[in-house]
């Protein structure tokens, strides 16, 4: 599961690419090629599921982020940026919110709506751009010889060439399973998840009318939207206790930190949820797909927990937090024994019985 973070020139990107991931290699200046780093799932959950069994291991889930080189007319032009945009699984697209006359803006004046439009724009040229070619292709090898699926093919890719000339992206587009195998391959970046972070000054933090005006726009393109002031957050990350991070954060009304946010959206974005494993050992967070059942679940942990799955003892976090213990969740008959039809649910905690 990899998010690429991608925007414009002095957008705050790299401010935030540090931030999420503590990686000082964002500061070595220009970079051409995709920096990757790791990034901590923050759940409060995970920490409250901590103190109730202070365990002598903690594993947080993790996210894997990726730094993609500037979205500028030269890396268009060598089409570099878009073959690194198809190794990811979703998109952050930072857009600069924030006015500042010291930080020049590649197109003159501060105007996000524009810069969403802009970039979006240049994802549908280059989605349109390979089905023009490959339909190219595909036309020629069927005037020689007639074969049934890339008539299909051919069929879909103008269907969807149709869709891109709406100037709509992919994502919006429903495809069965016979029609996703025909073009999973394909480069296609709007098929992609996307997430806008609005990269915003700290007098502007508490104003959602950025929020506001992309509201529209992000339902009918189907996106996601959050605000952020990078520059804050990285003043936050300097700060040496999370007791001087939190007074910081609730000074300026920050209720959550931006990794918390940016995280969940992406693991909404990527179809992802959470479920955790317990005891005074270790306390581990894993990530799954949504609607998995036990057994891929128990995969999640080891392959020998799938192969083996016998039931799933399962203990819902609400109900774990009410009743105070796992002991005293027991004794109210709290405790769910599932089997290999049961779809695992966000937050459930969950103890595997196996035999291989």
């Amino acid at each position: 599961m990899k998010v690429g973070i991608v925007g414009l020139p002095q957008t705050g990107k790299k401010t935030l690419f540090k931030v999420l991931t503590g990686s000082e290699a964002a500061d070595q200046g220009g970079h051409s090629k995709p920096l990757p780093g790791t990034a901590d799932i923050v759940d409060e959950r995970f920490a409250t599921l901590v103190q109730m069994y202070a365990p002598k291991k903690e594993t947080r889930a993790r996210i894997d982020l990726v730094l993609l080189p500037k979205i500028e007319q030269e890396t268009i032009a060598k089409g570099d940026i878009f073959q690194h945009i198809v190794d990811v699984d979703a998109l952050c697209h930072v857009v600069r919110v924030f006015k500042d006359e010291a930080v020049y803006h590649s197109s003159g004046s501060v105007d996000p709506l524009r810069d969403v439009e802009m970039v979006n724009s240049e994802f549908l040229i280059h989605d349109q751009i390979f089905v023009e070619k490959r339909l190219e292709r595909l036309e020629a090898a069927l005037r020689k010889i007639k074969d049934e699926r890339q008539t299909k093919e051919f069929e879909l890719l103008q269907r969807i060439q149709v869709h891109l000339e709406e100037e709509q992206p992919l994502r919006l587009m429903r495809f069965s399973g016979e029609e996703d195998l025909l073009i999973r391959s394909y480069p296609f970046i709007t098929r992609k998840e996307l997430i806008l972070v609005f990269n915003v000054s700290e007098e502007d933090l508490g104003d959602r009318t950025i929020l506001e005006r992309a509201a529209d726009h992000c339902r009918q393109q189907k996106m996601e939207a959050m605000v952020v002031s990078a520059q804050v957050e990285s003043e936050i990350a300097q700060l040496d206790s999370e007791e001087e991070k939190k007074e910081f954060r609730a000074d300026l009304g920050i209720e959550e930190p931006a990794l918390g946010i940016l995280t969940r959206l992406c693991l909404k974005a990527l179809g992802r949820m959470s479920f955790f494993t317990v005891g005074k050992e270790e306390v581990h967070q894993w990530l799954v797909r949504i609607g998995s059942t036990a057994p891929i679940a128990a995969g999640a942990i080891h392959s020998d927990l799938q192969k083996g799955f016998i039931r799933a003892e399962v203990m819902k976090y609400p109900e774990l937090i009410e009743f105070g213990s796992e002991a005293e969740l027991k004794r109210q008959g709290k405790l769910y024994v599932q089997g290999k039809d049961y779809i695992v649910e966000e937050g459930d905690i969950l103890n595997i019985r196996f035999n291989v």
